[in-house]
């Protein structure tokens, strides 16, 4: 071989291996750049994985957190008391009733009328009243309950009520507004334990809670009201509670024997109301100081003190025939407690009066589409205000309703009361019976039930009695209302 042909493969093989020596060397540089990217992104894998379970770590301190201190106690806290609120239990919450009519006679021009326009009503003998009315009547209840951090709760009310009997509508000259309730309570107070765990305290004036009556007749079993101050739900058996509470009301100025200065006297009344099962027991004391010095009839003596008794029972069933409610009272009363529904609101009683009172009603439906509400109410008493007066007298009311759509209804009522009235020395005897028939087409937003209202009402009533009854004192006798006629009006009537 010559040198030449040598020299050629030898700078081949030169030229060769010099690239191979500057591939290897690229390749080397690329292996370690990837290297280092992956290594690189090892590093940001390993850090996220880091911060999540930081994160997570986070998570996991927050919710025991959580579950360890109260930091949603305050949002369900506000919560529950927004429910409490919304449903009356605590915070501001208002009530009402009234009712509204035009009662007209068949000449157009307005009569005498009210549940109690017989003349047993001034001795308590209420009447039916659909189709009976034509006063404006309104009452509007304030309240404002709290419930505190240690479970004690507290009631604040005021009630406001007017009534007047003309149809005008600025009656101002007329108005009787007053404020009628006017009191604080105070239950589930943590330091009440015993007897008195679940009682209530109370002061103030206001109508007594466990009052109870007759809607349809518009009269109480028995009211007790006044300004004073008492304790409910005392826990003294299993099955038995008990309420007490002292009670005053004020008498109007009146004559005093002997003198020509008015006289004036607060009737105290202390009342033990007990509730067994079904049954109630209440007894009442009654104390008027200077009440004695009271000029009423010749020769008699205005009492100063009584008592009250009572025995009820509050039936879940209409008499045990079937579904319904019914509800019965025997009253006794002597002395001042001879006003046998209005404790010591009759200061011209004698000290011998004496008053002896029934009083039951139920309510059920007949059929689907018919529902009926009977009562009796009936009392006799003697002494009350001359020695030897007597007062006797009893009322049957039914009050009827058919349901024929889901706004409109037809009620019925018929009312019957049998008097025998004497007044005593110096006063006039009477006797006789009082009747009345009402229809009345009524509208409201939803029927079904005794006690839905609204209600609008169209009424005609026919009253009938006997002539014997106008030479008694009050409405009875008067120029178009001596009985035998017709009576037309509208009404309506709302509580909530």
């Amino acid at each position: 071989m010559s040198p030449a042909t040598f020299k050629v493969p030898l700078a081949i093989a030169i030229a060769i291996a010099t690239a191979g020596i500057s591939l290897a060397g690229a390749a080397s540089a690329q292996s370690t750049d990837l290297e280092q990217r992956l290594a690189d992104l090892e590093a940001r894998i390993a850090a996220a994985e880091q911060r999540a379970n930081a994160a997570e770590q986070r998570a996991e301190i927050a919710e025991a957190q959580a579950e360890s201190r109260p930091l949603d106690e305050g949002v369900e806290e506000r919560l529950a008391r927004v429910e409490r609120q919304s449903s009356g239990e605590e915070g501001f919450s208002f009530g009402a009733y009234a009712r509204s009519g035009l009662l007209l006679g068949e000449d157009r021009k307005s009569i005498p009328g009210g549940p109690y326009v017989t003349p047993a009503g001034s001795l308590g003998g209420a009447v039916g009243r659909l189709g009976n009315e034509g006063d404006t009547y309104v009452e509007g209840v304030f309240n404002y309950r709290t419930r505190y951090d240690n479970g004690a709760r507290a009631l604040y009310r005021m009630m406001l009520a007017d009534s007047v009997s003309t149809s005008n509508d600025w009656t101002a000259d007329e108005s009787n507004l007053n404020v009628r309730q006017v009191f604080a309570e105070f239950s589930d107070l943590p330091s009440f334990t015993g007897v008195f765990e679940n009682a209530s305290i109370w002061a103030g004036k206001r109508f007594d809670r466990d009052n109870f009556d007759i809607h349809w007749i518009d009269s109480d079993f028995v009211f007790l009201a006044g300004t004073g101050a008492g304790i409910y739900d005392m826990q003294l058996a299993d099955d038995w509670t008990s309420n007490l509470s002292l009670y005053g009301r004020s008498f109007s100025d009146f004559d005093i024997i002997g003198s020509e200065d008015p006289g004036s006297s607060d009737s105290l009344i202390l009342t033990s109301n007990n509730y067994v099962g079904n049954w109630q027991f209440m007894v009442s004391g009654l104390s008027a100081a200077d009440n004695d010095e009271r000029d009423i009839a010749a020769g008699q003596t205005a009492a100063d003190s009584g008592f009250h008794t009572m025995v009820a029972y509050h039936g879940d069933s209409f008499f045990g025939l079937g579904e319904g409610n019914f509800k019965a009272a025997l009253i006794h009363g002597q002395g001042l407690g001879a006003e046998a529904k209005v404790l010591g609101a009759d200061g011209n009683l004698t000290d011998d009066a004496q008053a002896t009172r029934l009083g039951l009603y139920g309510t059920t439906y007949l059929a689907p589409t018919w529902r009926v509400a009977p009562s009796i109410l009936a009392e006799t008493s003697k002494d009350r205000y001359v020695q030897g007066d007597e007062f006797n007298w009893a009322g049957l009311n039914v009050r009827l309703a058919n349901e024929l759509t889901e706004n409109f209804e037809m009620q019925y009522e018929a009312s019957y009361q049998y008097m025998d009235l004497d007044q005593g020395a110096g006063g006039n005897a009477v006797k006789g019976d009082f009747g009345k028939l009402t229809v009345a087409p009524t509208f409201k937003p939803q029927v079904g039930g005794f006690w839905e209202r609204p209600e609008i009402r169209l009424f005609a009533s026919y009253t009938d009695w006997d002539e014997d009854l106008n030479n008694f004192d009050g409405s009875f006798g008067e120029e178009g209302f001596t009985g035998g006629q017709w009576s037309f009006g509208v009404q309506s009537e709302v509580w909530f």
